[in-house]
């Protein structure tokens, strides 16, 4: 993997993490793996099982691992090979990728002083797949592109056994916003350069919830990734293969299922030597979808609401006004959730 030059990381250098540099490393944290083999080729028991599975890490954990998701090796190969291209592309040709606020942009994430040891393309999608700013290699967006269907059909598949699983009638109850036309969803392909110095640990991308409704990740098997436990500790994502992905919880499917999902506040902390490259993609509704708990799960609550109704626009427009660090999710709580 080919990394900044010395000159292009000075423009990037951050303070390292004076927390971590007294502290132990996080304990690693205990990631539920679902196969969904079983579910895509398999009978209608294997799928059950799946959708239990499923449903049980989203409820337990919020994060999970999933491997048979069908997702070609040969198209994931070819994606890392095209990230590495273009992270090692000079600075200026990268910076033709810059847009507002879609494009090409390193250290400055949002437009509210947050900083991390990563640059980054972040990409809009449409139904039909990455609705990307002029890169300079056309071939590689024509594979985002690919790459977006693929994921967005494996995400689908996730969404639909995780309904399932819930108990809900509705089996395309999350599944339908992702698939809508309009869908505002989103692709993120970030680069974080080996530590500034020997034994240094730097915040690459600082805590946060994903506002979405999942988010899919998949890296080029590097440590960093830290996830907050319910007891409010971080513990370490195994670095793992570059062929599973990981599935995050996310804000909307948290006011969706009335918070019996609950959105995972995660970071990415970089001490090692490796460069790491990770590819992230956002399944979020239309942004005129209104979005609110679902009956079925109220009722399992007694009628209780946690969170009023609010558009996907709503929501976007307020989080654009915070910090990443934020709970961005409790400005749209009820006051009998504020309450609990």
């Amino acid at each position: 993997m080919v990394v900044l030059t010395k000159g292009e990381l000075e423009q990037i250098t951050l303070t390292p993490s004076a927390q971590r540099a007294s502290s132990p490393p996080p304990p690693l944290a205990v990631v539920p793996e679902v196969d969904l083999s079983t579910a895509i080729d398999g009978t209608a028991a294997g799928r059950a099982a799946a959708a239990r599975a499923v449903a049980r890490a989203c409820e337990d954990h919020g994060f999970f691992k999933v491997t048979g998701h069908g997702v070609q090796a040969r198209l994931l190969a070819r994606l890392d090979a095209a990230a590495a291209a273009f992270f090692a592309l000079p600075q200026k040709e990268k910076e033709k990728a810059a847009g507002s606020p879609f494009g090409y942009a390193s250290k400055r994430i949002g437009g509210n002083g947050d900083l991390g040891w990563v640059e980054y393309l972040l990409l809009g999608v449409t139904a039909a797949g990455a609705a990307a700013p002029p890169l300079p290699c056309c071939s590689f967006r024509d594979l985002l592109d690919e790459y977006v269907a693929a994921v967005r059909k494996m995400t689908c598949t996730v969404l639909e056994l995780m309904a399932e699983g819930l108990g809900l009638d509705d089996h395309a109850a999350f599944a339908r916003l992702v698939q809508a036309s309009d869908s505002d969803s989103m692709l993120r392909v970030n680069h974080y350069p080996p530590r500034p110095e020997p034994g240094q640990v730097t915040t690459g991308f600082g805590e946060h919830t994903d506002p979405q409704i999942v988010s899919v990740l998949r890296s080029n098997a590097t440590s960093g990734l830290e996830i907050s436990l319910r007891d409010g500790t971080w513990a370490a994502v195994p670095a793992d293969d570059a062929a599973s992905f990981f599935v995050n919880a996310g804000d909307a499917l948290q006011a969706l299922t009335n918070g019996r999902v609950r959105s995972v506040r995660h970071r990415v902390m970089v001490s090692s030597a490796r460069p790491r490259v990770s590819v992230v993609f956002f399944a979020g509704p239309p942004l005129r979808e209104r979005l609110a708990p679902l009956q079925g799960l109220v009722d399992r609550e007694g009628g209780r609401r946690r969170y009023r109704d609010f558009t996907w626009r709503e929501y976007k427009t307020s989080a654009f006004r915070t910090k990443l660090a934020e709970n961005r999710l409790g400005y749209f709580e009820t006051a009998a959730a504020a309450s609990s």
